[in-house]
């Protein structure tokens, strides 16, 4: 794009921007999501959690289904790249 490109674009600097720290901060979060140490170091610090006594069996099943369903998506999403 030319001179007079980037000067009709100009006004619209602002929302590209914005736009563009979005779609980083996005692409982090699904990078932190997706990372299976992440789950495997949440799934340690639950069963901490229920082993000092701070949440019950019932909890600590719930929560460990919700991370054990998320590193299966996990595999599932690395075996289909």
């Amino acid at each position: 794009m030319g001179l007079l490109g980037e000067l009709l674009l100009l006004p619209t600097a602002p929302v590209r921007g914005a736009a563009w720290v979005l779609r980083q901060v996005v692409e982090e979060a699904e990078r932190q999501y997706y990372d299976p140490s992440v789950v495997q170091a949440e799934l340690a610090r639950l069963a901490e959690r229920l082993e000092a006594g701070k949440i019950d069996d019932e909890e600590f099943d719930r929560r460990e289904d919700e991370l054990l369903d998320r590193l299966e998506t996990i595999q599932n999403r690395r075996q289909t790249q």
